[in-house]
């Protein structure tokens, strides 16, 4: 997909992306410049450790409500099928 700077220097994220990815309105991204590339992710908190019967166990830090729905499924489908 190729998308144009605008004069302002603004990209518009298609909507189709934002909805499979999760992006809202308001969501921070984290800009990543390395090797001449530019990656925006979504700036979210890490988790958290906490111990539940001996282990340790990730928890989100993030409200529930405030969470992207993201289906697993289809993003490894989609990383699948974009290999020949």
């Amino acid at each position: 997909m190729v998308i144009t700077i605008d004069k302002a220097g603004r990209v518009v994220i298609p909507a189709e992306t934002r909805r499979r990815v999760g992006l809202k309105p308001g969501t921070r991204l984290k800009l990543i410049e390395e090797n001449h590339e530019i990656r925006l992710v979504p700036a979210v908190s890490p988790p958290k450790l906490v111990r539940r019967k001996g282990r340790l166990v990730a928890v989100p830090t993030v409200p529930e409500e405030e969470r992207s729905p993201v289906d697993l499924g289809e993003l490894m489908r989609q990383e699948r099928d974009r290999w020949p």
